[in-house]
């Protein structure tokens, strides 16, 4: 090559030399720093970009390779080929500048917004991929290596890559796409949140802060639909409060509080309701539903088939279902057949009366009449918060006075004598004229004296007196079983083993689980030599109270005690001629 082409040569790379300075030197406003990226992280893997050269025939594709080091180098690289072509791209316009693969330290982005499926004509880049997206956030760090081009392609969607703050399955410092993980709850799965705080938090905050009774009304719906019931009734009670005319606000009310269990305030919002708005279906509707829960028959058709509303078929059915198994039960109990009323009962429960206070009583008082107490308890416990309505009447008896009948046999059957009055008295004051309360009354009365009484006598040692006494109580309640258990007591201490063990067995036929009976017949038993049935007695009681040392001693007595008896037994056999 001759010395002036070398010259020419000298002052080209001269005049390259300084312009490349001057575009290195070069600042202009907010040009940030940027790599092609073209690696993948196993953290977070960013696809490299398609690209494609328009006029000139030569496409360039950059794909990602394996993943940078924790100190942010590149172990991925594009093709000799495809950085030959790019870098013959002169008419391209640059943002930014180029450094080398060489370069030390990382570069931090600063943020600013790229327009992606960007396009140049005459042989410059068009991009190829529709979901470009944005990964220089403000702030990050860039590994060394290649400046990222602007509309770096992502072929994970167009979804921000973004630094974890520790929480989901990121590190904190972790590069995560898609935004900031969302945070899980107990049970592994996604919490709603809205600006980092629960959503039921949220809503509630903004429809307590809202004026319009309707936007309140609207976001407590939205809770409602979520199952946040309280939250949702708190917004209820803002809309009512704003606009306490509104039937819809009452109804909504009343559903929240239905699904809270809460029947009888919901009855009377409902009630409500339809008084400020007698037309209004949807609370006439849900009113319905409520009375048949608690098994108001009338009330729940009066609703149900209001005047220019169509009824609901699904409903009329359940209606007349529980219509017809209470007209049974009522029957049964009349004749005393007590196993088909608590069969009818079920039956009312099943076909939707499930929280009737009538039907739990009814049930409850065939039960005890069958000697389980047990179970009667159990149904009578399901009442305790249920409304009663005045007007409703079960038997003859008023509602309220009906249960606290039952309540008032069951207590005494369970030896809650004073419980058992004061129910009976309360039932007498609210149907004054009913004459079976007044019966019940009177018995019960007596009965509690009888038992008092005897109990004195007893404890002054009086055992002859105190079993007359217990006596003249079962007159009252042949099937009191607390009353025969302290009779077969008095017996054994005046050495009357028979009727004792008598007593105690119909105190066991009544109360199948009656412990103390169990153990006066144990010890009864052992007194007369009936090992064998003593034995059997401390076994069940064993059963029942393992860690009772007292029936553990003296079930080994009484073990001890047979197998002498059958030993004895066996050497007083005649031998054999």
């Amino acid at each position: 090559m001759s010395s002036g082409g070398e010259a020419a040569g000298e002052g080209a790379g001269i005049d390259s030399l300084a312009g490349r300075f001057a575009d290195s030197a070069s600042c202009e406003v907010n040009k940030p720093d940027y790599r092609e990226l073209d690696l993948g992280s196993p953290v977070s893997p960013l696809m490299g970009r398609k690209s494609m050269v328009s006029g000139g025939a030569t496409t360039t594709v950059t794909t990602s390779s394996s993943s940078s080091s924790s100190s942010g180098s590149v172990s991925g690289k594009a093709s000799a080929s495809a950085l030959s072509d790019a870098e013959t791209l002169q008419s391209a316009p640059r943002r930014g500048h180029r450094r080398s693969a060489s370069a030390g330290a990382p570069l931090i982005y600063s943020s600013r917004s790229l327009t992606p499926n960007s396009s140049i004509s005459g042989g410059s880049i068009a991009s190829s991929n529709h979901h470009a997206n944005v990964v220089g956030l403000s702030g990050n760090i860039c590994p060394s290596g290649k400046i990222s081009k602007p509309n770096l392609t992502n072929a994970n969607g167009n979804r921000m890559a973004t630094l974890s703050s520790g929480s989901g399955n990121y590190g904190h410092g972790s590069i995560m796409r898609g935004g900031t993980s969302s945070p899980k709850t107990s049970n592994g799965s996604v919490a709603e949140t809205t600006a980092g705080k629960p959503v039921g938090e949220s809503v509630v905050k903004r429809g307590m802060a809202s004026l319009d009774p309707e936007d309140v009304k609207n976001a407590g719906n939205e809770l409602y639909r979520k199952g946040k019931f309280e939250d949702a009734l708190l917004l209820y009670d803002r809309a009512i409060a704003i606009s306490p005319d509104n039937a819809s606000y009452r109804s909504n009310r009343a559903a929240a509080l239905t699904a809270l269990g809460r029947l009888g305030e919901a009855v009377r919002e409902c009630e409500e309701a339809v008084r400020l708005e007698p037309g209004h279906g949807r609370a006439r509707q849900r009113l319905a539903s409520l009375y048949l829960r608690l098994g108001q028959v009338e009330n729940a058709r009066h609703h149900l088939c209001y005047p220019g509303q169509r009824p609901d078929p699904c409903e009329l059915s359940k209606l007349q279902s529980l219509e017809k198994h209470l007209n049974l039960c009522i029957k049964s109990r009349k004749i005393g057949d007590w196993k088909n009323a608590v069969k009818e009962s079920d039956a009312a429960v099943e076909a939707g009366a499930e929280s009737s206070p009538l039907v739990l009583a009814c049930k409850a008082e065939a039960l005890l009449k069958l000697h389980k107490l047990q179970d009667a308890e159990m149904s009578l416990r399901a009442i305790s918060n249920l409304p009663f309505y005045s007007q409703t009447r079960f038997c003859g008896m008023v509602a309220e006075a009906y249960v606290l009948y039952v309540q008032s046999q069951v207590d005494m059957a369970m030896g809650r004598f004073d419980n058992a009055v004061a129910a009976v008295e309360k039932a007498g004051r609210i149907d004054y004229s009913n004459s079976d309360i007044a019966l019940l009354l009177s018995n019960v009365k007596m009965v509690a004296n009888a038992r008092a009484r005897g109990r004195d006598l007893f404890s002054s040692g009086r055992f002859a007196e105190a079993s007359s006494a217990y006596g003249e109580g079962l007159k009252y309640d042949n099937c009191n079983s607390v009353l025969y258990c302290n009779r077969a007591v008095c017996w054994s201490k005046l050495g009357l083993w028979d009727k004792s063990i008598e007593d105690c067995n119909q105190a066991l036929m009544i109360q199948p689980n009656y412990t103390k009976a169990l153990l006066r017949r144990a010890v009864s038993n052992g007194k007369l030599g009936r090992w064998e049935e003593s034995v059997r007695d401390y076994e069940v009681l064993r059963r029942e109270r393992p860690g009772d040392s007292e029936i553990a001693e003296s079930l080994r007595r009484a073990r001890v005690a047979l197998m002498g008896s059958q030993h004895e037994s066996r050497n007083l056999k005649p031998g054999l001629n």
